[in-house]
């Protein structure tokens, strides 16, 4: 599904937001004079046509209004396209699509980076999806898996064994825990249960490393039917298995409480794990240079209006029934902005991936946030 909006106005002060300030204004202003300057000189301000961009990404509560075309990116005519990762990934680093935007695992694209020489596109720091991922290890029910370090040689199944979610999950259980991947055996399931909302699994999700047994599960089962056929002990998954949102006793997660180990965690830490991550093609960040300042203060504008409806009508819209004391508490523990964009706030959690996938035998060498950001937006503040 695709929408197109037609833009040719700074994007209007929302509700409540406190408005930008004067200087991000003039700033902004300058991009949709700058973009038809550099089309065909001076002369063609009034006659030049405005840059047509494509953008692919899931259509989240933090880019509805740029889907909707409340909040629009100045300067540009954009067509905005929902897709799912595994798809965006591999069009993008296949070379087999052409969007100048787009949706983008943040592991997935570090490996692409560093193991494949990829450079056809470099990431911003607006970051789309986070996620805290105690949640996502699940255990066969009388197995005797009681506590991350009962995970110690067992065999652990997945569909993706170099996907961004297991990345963090064995870092953060080497680091917290002391549990190794090698102290695994791992299961690669030939089918995954998320495929209709994740699409199919890219090359780079499915790198394996030396010095760790992988194998591949029986064919036709999925991470699910691995569990409960007796295949594997644990699951190890970025979305929710299918077995356990059907409610199937004999499937169920590590933790008991994984929103009290995750919130202990970043209290402890300061890390919010980053799963997917925005990126611009550098021909064309390249021939507007305007642009990817445009990109960010739009995207940021619209995580503003997602965080205006979640404290003024969401309690309403929600059928969860305390879901303002939920976001009240999110607030207090992590600021009103809990999903932050920009380098800054996110320096240490990108480290920590890096780390880790370095340290797994993954990446062929400890990469760097310079190297993988758009030179110049490194500074970008909200």
């Amino acid at each position: 599904m695709s929408i197109n909006h037609s833009f040719s106005s700074l994007p209007g002060k929302l509700p409540g937001d406190g408005g930008i300030s004067r200087r991000r204004m003039l700033s902004l202003s300058a991009i949709g004079l700058a973009l038809p300057t550099m089309l065909g000189g001076a002369g063609a301000v009034a006659q030049a046509r405005r840059p047509q961009l494509t953008v692919s990404s899931y259509r989240l509560d933090r880019t509805a209004a740029l889907f909707s075309g409340r909040v629009q990116i100045d300067g540009v005519d954009a067509t905005f396209v929902e897709d799912a990762i595994g798809d965006m990934n591999t069009r993008a680093f296949t070379r087999s699509g052409a969007n100048e935007i787009t949706e983008l695992g943040l592991h997935p694209f570090m490996l692409a980076h560093a193991n494949e020489g990829f450079r056809d596109y470099a990431l911003l720091p607006i970051f789309l999806l986070r996620q805290f991922r105690h949640k996502s290890v699940f255990v066969r029910t009388g197995a005797g898996i009681n506590k991350p370090e009962d995970l110690k040689g067992r065999r652990v199944g997945t569909p993706g064994y170099s996907s961004t979610s297991l990345t963090w999950i064995r870092g953060i259980f080497a680091d917290e825990y002391g549990v190794k991947p090698s102290d695994m055996e791992w299961v690669i399931a030939n089918k995954d249960s998320s495929a209709a909302e994740a699409g199919k699994i890219s090359a780079q999700e499915s790198v394996n490393p030396e010095g760790v047994s992988i194998v591949q599960g029986p064919p036709g089962l999925d991470e699910s039917q691995l569990l409960l056929e007796g295949e594997v002990d644990a699951l190890f998954h970025a979305a929710t298995p299918a077995a356990f949102l059907q409610g199937d006793p004999r499937i169920s997660r590590l933790f008991a409480d994984p929103r009290a180990i995750e919130q202990d965690y970043y209290q402890r830490t300061g890390i919010f794990p980053i799963m997917h991550v925005l990126a611009i093609r550098r021909d064309v960040a390249k021939a507007y240079p305007q642009l990817p300042r445009a990109i960010f203060d739009a995207y940021s504008q619209a995580k503003t209006a997602a965080y205006q409806l979640m404290n003024r009508l969401n309690w309403a819209t929600d059928m969860l029934p305390w879901y303002s004391a939920e976001l009240e508490a999110t607030q207090q523990l992590m600021g009103r902005n809990f999903y932050p964009y920009g380098i800054a706030p996110n320096e240490k959690t990108l480290n920590a991936l890096f780390d880790y996938s370095y340290r797994q035998g993954l990446a062929s060498r400890r990469l760097s946030i310079e190297e993988v950001f758009l030179p110049g937006t490194l500074n970008f503040e909200e």
